[in-house]
Formats: structure tokens, sequence, C-alpha cells
């Protein structure tokens, strides 16, 4: 005989005792079984068990000795046999659902879903409030969690220092060779880097080499130089010597290496496009309004596939017809051993840093290579027909902070071991922040300065350090000392009454120039970009070249001519009052 539920006062009296008594188990929606807080138990009766654990380890604080084992629990329920030991997630729930056969329906099993992912759901929705506290982390150890993490943050900072290429996992990310960035950019182009036309280019191994080296000279007038000549693919040099002698030189494919191209042209064959760099343009119309220098097809850079992985450098590039022309104004000559070679029209520089790119780092002599990669000193003009002295100690292998002018464009070469000891633009992001957490004064306004973000590297702003070039005192944008005569040019600082010029500080994002991770304290002159002392201090030293036959220093980040006696200065700020 079934048993008869309890009706009227009575079952309201037992119900009411069943709720005294936490270790009786209770009926849920009608269902028969039992619910078990801290570890959930629903037990819906005819052989259904389902089973939700709490966190591993932590016992229910409502179980009587005894009343719960988890094993035999599971075993009891079915789990082993019917859900394969069920799953177990750590600080969550682990759910095990028994012998299902004979549910009585499925209104209870839809009803018991809606409760759990109820449950569920309500319990994490207090969790990402705050409110559930678990051992050892209640609501006030949550802002010392954050604290510490900030801390933590600031103590290791030295963890920012790995270039991009260091976050990937070396086994997924192809090999990379190094990266070419333009002098005079900030990070970017003025409107934006778009495709093969930007301020920055990675050399990554290519899935199929494409690299070539000569192989067979030919002599002009004939029909294998002719043919050498017209054939779309194969690589080849001429050299005109006169209206009648030509000499053609074959270029085999070189299953070893790899070939980037740079130059102006928007050809297929060119890899990375430049243009002139004009100082402190802030659109790519100013660049597009002076008439180029730069060669369509400057220079090509060829890099062996094995390690070490070499990049050398060799003037002119192959153009669409897989051809170079030196014509009869271009410098060229036949070697001692026979062989062709020549110089581009205006030429492709390159300088290599004493003691590679680091701290300690002296600028080079700057030399021209040829287009068989030999090294040549400078010769009198930019343009001239008779070559520099060859030069035999020296190769065309790049290094480390190599530097390659274009006659109107500079390329910094940075290899991948070095950028990964050069700070990434989390790193200056960070400083960045500190000296803002700092909060400098004006010394006039009292307002709080505060550099811009990264990405309004280019825009004044309210906030914006400003500073006196002949003194270094840094303030905020004010009209103090600023008379007539003086057109606007020259100011008086209001702390040492030093005149000279008064411009906003703009923070160097382009981390590939840092040659160090030091805090920025220093700025050039005059444009005010600001990074690390010994940045500044290794630029101002670098002779770059300048037109056809002239060399200043520049600051890497905008391309102005230096001024002053040291070319930077130390920036003196003003803490908070308080």
């Amino acid at each position: 005989m079934p048993s008869r539920l309890p009706s009227g006062k009575t079952a309201l009296k037992k119900k009411k005792k069943t709720e005294k008594n936490p270790n009786k188990t209770r009926s849920v929606f009608g269902l028969p079984g039992s619910v078990e807080f801290g570890r959930w138990v629903f037990s819906g009766g005819s052989g259904v068990t389902f089973i939700l654990l709490g966190e591993e380890g932590a016992p229910s604080p409502r179980e009587s000795p005894g009343s719960i084992d988890r094993s035999p629990l599971c075993r009891s329920a079915g789990w082993e046999q019917h859900a394969g030991g069920g799953k177990q997630n750590k600080g969550g729930f682990c759910f095990a659902v028994g012998n299902l056969q004979n549910l009585g329906g499925k209104a209870c099993f839809c009803v018991f879903c809606w409760f759990f992912f109820s449950l569920v759901l309500s319990n994490l929705m207090l969790f990402y409030s705050g409110r559930i506290q678990t051992p050892g982390n209640n609501e006030k150890s949550v802002p010392q969690l954050l604290i510490r993490d900030l801390k933590f943050e600031k103590k290791s900072l030295a963890k920012l220092m790995f270039s991009p290429d260091q976050e990937n996992h070396p086994s997924k990310a192809p090999v990379k060779y190094g990266e070419l960035i333009v002098l005079g950019y900030n990070g970017s182009l003025p409107n934006g880097d778009r495709g093969r036309r930007k301020s920055r280019f990675a050399l990554f191994k290519r899935p199929k080499a494409n690299g070539v080296k000569p192989s067979t000279v030919h002599i002009a007038c004939t029909p294998q130089a002719a043919k050498a000549i017209s054939n779309k693919d194969q690589h080849s040099i001429s050299y005109t010597l006169s209206r009648a002698q030509t000499v053609v030189v074959e270029y085999t494919h070189d299953s070893n290496t790899d070939m980037f191209q740079i130059g102006r042209s928007t050809e297929s064959p060119i890899d990375f496009v430049v243009t002139d760099t004009v100082p402190g343009s802030q659109s790519n119309s100013d660049t597009q309004s002076v008439q180029s220098t730069i060669s369509r097809f400057a220079c090509r850079i060829i890099c062996e596939r094995n390690p070490p992985f070499t990049a050398r450098i060799y003037a002119a590039g192959f153009d669409s017809s897989k051809n170079i022309f030196l014509g009869e104004k271009a410098a060229k000559w036949k070697t001692s051993d026979g062989q062709m070679d020549g110089l581009t029209t205006n030429g492709v520089l390159v300088m290599h840093p004493r003691n590679g790119f680091t701290e300690d780092s002296k600028p080079g002599v700057w030399r021209e290579i040829s287009v068989c990669g030999n090294v040549f000193s400078l010769r009198e003009t930019r343009s001239a027909q008779q070559r520099g002295k060859m030069v035999e100690n020296e190769t065309n292998q790049l290094q480390d902070g190599s530097l390659i002018d274009l006659c109107g464009a500079t390329l910094l070469w940075r290899t991948a071991e070095g950028l990964s000891r050069t700070p990434t633009v989390k790193h200056l992001e960070a400083l960045r922040q500190e000296i803002n957490a700092a909060r400098p004064q004006c010394p006039v306004g009292f307002n709080t300065l505060a550099f811009p973000s990264m990405k309004r590297k280019d825009v004044v702003d309210e906030k914006q350090p400003w500073v006196y070039l002949n003194c270094g005192h840094v303030h905020g944008y004010h009209n103090w000392g600023n008379k007539e005569e003086r057109d606007g040019k020259d100011r008086e600082c209001p702390m040492c009454r030093s005149v000279g010029p008064y411009v906003p500080l703009w923070l160097g994002c382009e981390a590939g120039f840092y040659v160090d991770a030091g805090p920025p304290t220093h700025a050039f002159s005059p444009c005010g970009h600001v990074c690390s002392e010994k940045t500044t201090a290794y630029w101002s030293q670098i002779p770059l070249p300048h037109g056809t036959h002239t060399f200043h220093a520049a600051c890497p980040f905008c391309a102005h001519q230096l001024a002053g006696e040291q070319g930077y200065i130390r920036l003196i700020f003003q803490g908070p009052l308080d």
C-alpha cells in the first residue's frame, strides 16, 4: 500500500520541523528526494540521483558526520557506470547524473534543469559582484589583491621589455629576420600605415625561397644577351658601358636565401614602399608634394634562410621584368676578377654603429654599397660618376642598429635578437602612466600635467607638459613672459628668467629607436620629443645624410635637425605641493 501524505495541520507541522532541522532532507518543487546545501545533492527518487558537489575538499557546513560520503554516494548513484566518472571543476560544481532509466517523465527533468541553471546563474552573479566569501578571500581582501597586482606590475617592468615577438609562442611564430624602421615617424605614418607603405616593415622567412645569385655573363649584341633581357622569368642586370657595348649578368634561383626589395615604386616587386621624409610632416601630402630623390627600385636585402639568418644589402632592385638597368651615366666598372659592378644614381649609404645598438653604442662611418654588395668610401657628391675607394675589411652584412640611407629617407635595421632586448610599446605606456601618477604640476598655474595617450601623440592636450628649451623647466601652457617684441618665438622662464623656445613635450612612441629602457627624462631640442637620457645622447651624435652632400644630427621621431650645444636637454619637473 502506498503511504498517504499527511494533510492539514499535521502536514504543516511536519514541514516546519523539516525546515528547522538542517540535517534532514527537503522536497524541492514537490519532487521526492533530498537537497543538501554546501554540497548539493538532489535525489529525484526512482533510481534518479543528481549530485552537485561544491569546492573540492570543502565539507558541507550542514552535513552530519558520515551523512554524505562522496565516493560511495557516487557509486550508489551510478556515476561511474552511467556518467563515466563525471567531470570535476575546482572551485565550481561537479555534476553527475545517475540512473535516468526510471524517470517518471520529462516534466521532472525539465524542472530540475531550470532549478540547476538558475542556481549556477545566481552564484555567478554573486561571484562577480564580489559578494561570495570564500575561505581566505573576504570582501576586505579584494582591494588588497588589486593593490598587490599593481605593485607587482610596477616592480616587474622588466617583463614588459620583451618585444611582441617574444610574447608569441616561438614554435608557432614564423622566423623573423629583422625589421626596417623609417626615421622621422613616431610609431606610424602621419595618416596611418597602409599596405606596403608604413613606418615599420618586418622581414619574415618566406614560405618559399625567392633569392637569386649571379650565374652567367653575356656580352651585348649576342642572342643570349637579348634573350636574358627579354625573358621575364629570368633575373638579370644590364650594364650599359656605351651605345655599342652592354654586359648582361644572369641571376639564377637561390633556394637558401630570401629577397626583399625597397623603393619608391608601388609595383609588385617592391615589398616596402618608401617615400621622402619631410621633417615634422603632419600628412602624407607633405611628402608627396616634394620631388622625390629616392630611386623607384632603391635596394634589396638578401637574408639567409638558415641560422644565423644573416642579412646583406645590395644597391638597386629588380623591376617588374626582373631586370636592373644601369645606364651610361651610372657609375660602373669591371672588377679584377672580370665581374661587373656599379653604383646607382644617388647611391645607397650604410652606417654600422660600433658596439652594436646598445647603451654604449658609438657612431660608425658612412659607406656606400654597390650593386654587387661591395663597400666603398663616399663619393665627392651623391651622384658623382667617380666611385670612392673600396673598403676591403668591411662587408655589406647588416648589424643591429645599421642605418640605410636612400637619399630622401633613412631606415634603421633592427635584428630579431636586438628587438628582444628593446622596450615595447607596453613598456613605454607603463613609463607614461608612472610619470602621470607622480602628478607633476605647473609652477605657475599649479595644474596637474599629464602626457597624452599613445593614440593621441600628435594632438596638443590641455594638460600637455611644455618646456623651456634653454633651461629644461617643465610647465603647463600659459602666456606668462610672452612679449610682442619676441614674436612669440622665445619666452622667458618664470623659474630662472632664461629666454628661449617654449615647446610642448611629446613622448617618443617608436620603441625601436630606444637604446635602453631608461625613464623618459630628456627631450630633443627643438622638437620636444621625450625619451631616455642614453637614447638622446646616442642620436644627438649620429650625423644623418641630408640632401646630396650634407650631414647633421636629427631627432629620430620627427627628423628635425637638432639645435643647441648638445641637441637635447634634461627635464626638470615640479612635484605636487601636497
